[in-house]
């Protein structure tokens, strides 16, 4: 029987050099033909409070004019097209990550909100919803009585 030494420093680098070597070979290969342009999706935070539910939207680089919200059935979409820009015949792109084109999103919302009342506020590449709950979604405290 052989005895094997066993180098746990050794193994971890070379376990380390495969998995770079992995991941510069996955980089590369979507650095040559990215997937993600023309399909994009915003990040965004929905937060419920006992009155409203908020939602915050990262749209970097859109105006007011390039979004579009719609609310039925309890069912809010934030849609939407960031345009690219117009690419310069003389200059030459080393690297493309901004991503371009529509977008959507839609959530169906935990409780009924009150659509009247409806605050939409964009400032700075970010979108604000507040969306006030109606009364009888709003949580109700029940008094007890001492018998």
């Amino acid at each position: 029987m052989a005895v094997v030494r066993w180098r746990p420093l050794h193994d971890l680098t070379s376990m380390q050099r495969e998995l770079n070597r992995m991941f510069d070979s996955f980089f590369s290969e979507s650095e040559k033909e990215p997937e993600f342009l023309g399909n994009w999706s915003p990040s965004v935070d929905v937060k419920e409070t006992a009155d409203a539910i908020n939602i915050t939207a990262d749209l970097p680089g859109l105006k007011k004019d390039d979004i579009k919200i719609t609310l039925r059935d309890n069912m809010l979409q934030i849609s939407g097209e960031k345009k690219k820009e117009e690419e310069e015949k003389d200059a030459t792109y080393h690297r493309v990550e901004r991503v371009y084109g529509a977008f959507s999103r839609s959530f169906t919302l935990p409780a009924m909100v009150d659509s009247s009342k409806i605050n939409a506020v964009f400032k700075d590449g970010e979108l604000r919803l507040t969306l006030p709950k109606v009364e009888e979604a709003k949580p109700k405290e029940i008094s007890i009585k001492a018998e």
